[in-house]
């Protein structure tokens, strides 16, 4: 009878927790922080990009400090650049939502794991980005947001994994910071735009909040 009253127990902490989870992340999700400034001159724009589960933000090349640029592999005709950053064996085993294991969806979430920059190059622009105006300081914030998130070595050299990108417009790059179900992928673009003090969530491991807030 202990023994069955401890799995009972057990169970309904295992039920709890994503319970918990789900309730406070969607509170979170829909207070909104930094509230627009209709004063400020905001000539410069950024965009988010999602592919229904991961967020990503773009800069137009022209817009990215020299210091982001540097190491990376890009032609004259790549005007427009995403970030992603996650789980390193998520990305790597994971190209498609078809490659996931009950494992690597496991680990991710629930281990501080190490994690990647997913850099993607475009030639022109995409009508499904959603548009964020900035003004200068705060386009230089997101700038500084995204060139701490490259590793360096010891050489103050970015980490290239060759051959590891899902297409020819793609690369892998060693990235800063853990990943869990606290510090998602989407919480890394939450958080670059709360640093960048341009309109954000208070906190959410989703996407479709940000996309919502910024193309409203």
């Amino acid at each position: 009878m202990a023994l069955i009253k401890k799995i009972a127990k057990y169970l309904c902490f295992v039920l709890v927790i994503p319970l918990v989870y789900s309730i406070v992340s969607l509170i979170s999700t829909y207070i909104t922080v930094n509230s627009e400034d209709t004063s400020a001159t905001k000539d410069h724009t950024v965009y988010l990009s999602s592919n229904g589960v991961h967020l990503e933000i773009i800069i137009p090349r022209s817009e990215i400090a020299p210091a982001i640029l540097e190491g990376l592999t890009y032609t004259d005709e790549d005007l427009f650049f995403s970030f992603g950053w996650g789980d390193k064996t998520f990305y790597v085993e994971t190209p498609t939502w078809a490659d996931l294991t009950f494992i690597n969806g496991f680990r991710a979430l629930f281990v501080n794991t190490s994690t990647l920059l997913h850099v993607t190059r475009y030639n022109a622009m995409h009508q499904d980005w959603a548009a964020i105006k900035m003004t200068s300081q705060q386009l230089d914030r997101m700038n500084k947001y995204i060139l701490n998130a490259f590793r360096l070595d010891e050489n103050h050299q970015k980490i290239l994994l060759p051959g590891i990108g899902y297409y020819k417009n793609d690369d892998f790059y060693e990235a800063t910071g853990n990943y869990n179900c606290f510090n998602t992928c989407n919480t890394w673009v939450n958080s670059g735009l709360k640093q960048s003090e341009a309109k954000a969530c208070l906190w959410t491991p989703y996407d479709f909040r940000l996309i919502d807030i910024h193309q409203n």
